[in-house]
């Protein structure tokens, strides 16, 4: 077999384990990039998978395994070195990490954008409080550069104005922060009790109010106005994927804002899999799903 076929046939088999990792963890984000072509859903979930495999190493999958935490920081140093000498070179041994690394090299992903990443997943390990400042940089390192490094899949190969791409990248970064962010909250009796964490700034599950709920959800709902807004810039098929993700965080905002605040710590919420199908039909006009204003009333 001639070199660059079996580098073919190892590119290949890369971009499937990233899928597969996909289908594992998330149904609605693997719902999002079916939407997309088959070149621009293999990027996608390279990307993702590399986000996963990072998450779950400081998340309990690498404590579950008994390394304790000195363990699990050289775990996710070893992963970040691994993918900037990829990278560089256009190779791991390491299927998600090679996956990464060639739709970084197509698609003009660089450090400055996984080193931001592998920062907050560092702090995951040796931060269990935050500060605003703090907060800010986690959420920008965990998921707005997420959001950037899609925008950057999503436009590979176009020529987009200076004025248009700035409306887009402001646009990925905040869709980016209002998908942490809303997890955060969905997820806040969990993280503090099974992780030890408490995101949101002088939040605590033990004295959480309405008022808190509504606070944090006001803000979200900021960040999905200035994410819809961006819409209209992208190409096609990523549009319609990229409403369907809006769309589905904007029901799980919803349903948050419906759901009284101490009952937030007893249950996580859900979008059902018919309130999904709608979503997803409505995400195939490239708009968004009208959200919550921070009355509470339909936008």
């Amino acid at each position: 077999m001639a070199v660059e076929d079996a580098l073919a046939r190892y590119n290949a088999a890369a971009l499937k384990t990233s899928a597969e990792v996909i289908r594992c963890y998330s149904t609605s984000f693997g719902m999002a990039s079916r939407i997309l072509d088959r070149t621009t859903r293999s990027s996608i979930e390279a990307v993702y998978a590399l986000v996963r495999v990072a998450d779950e190493i400081v998340d309990g999958a690498a404590a579950g395994a008994g390394l304790p935490p000195a363990g699990v920081e050289r775990l996710l140093d070893d992963l970040e070195r691994d993918t900037e000498t990829a990278m560089t070179t256009g190779y791991s041994a390491n299927l998600v990490v090679h996956a990464f690394a060639v739709t970084a090299r197509t698609t003009g992903i660089g450090t400055d954008l996984t080193r931001p990443f592998f920062a907050s997943m560092r702090a995951d390990i040796t931060r269990s409080e935050h500060t605003q400042e703090s907060f800010d940089l986690y959420v920008y390192g965990s998921a707005e550069v997420v959001g950037l490094m899609c925008l950057r899949v999503f436009l590979v190969g176009r020529t987009v104005a200076p004025e248009q791409e700035a409306v887009l990248v402001d646009g990925a970064r905040h869709l980016g922060a209002a998908f942490q962010k809303i997890n955060f909250l969905r997820d806040l009796a969990e993280d503090f009790s099974t992780l030890g964490r408490s995101y949101f700034p002088d939040v605590r599950p033990g004295s959480f109010t309405e008022e808190d709920k509504l606070r944090l959800l006001d803000d979200i709902d900021e960040d999905l106005r200035v994410s819809a807004a961006a819409l209209p810039g992208l190409p096609p098929a990523p549009r319609r994927a990229v409403a369907l993700a809006q769309g589905l965080f904007t029901e799980l905002a919803l349903r948050l804002r419906c759901t009284p605040a101490d009952e937030l710590l007893r249950t996580r919420i859900r979008v059902p899999n018919p309130v999904k199908f709608r979503i997803l039909a409505k995400a195939f006009t490239g708009r968004a799903v009208p959200g919550l204003t921070a009355q509470g009333r339909t936008a």
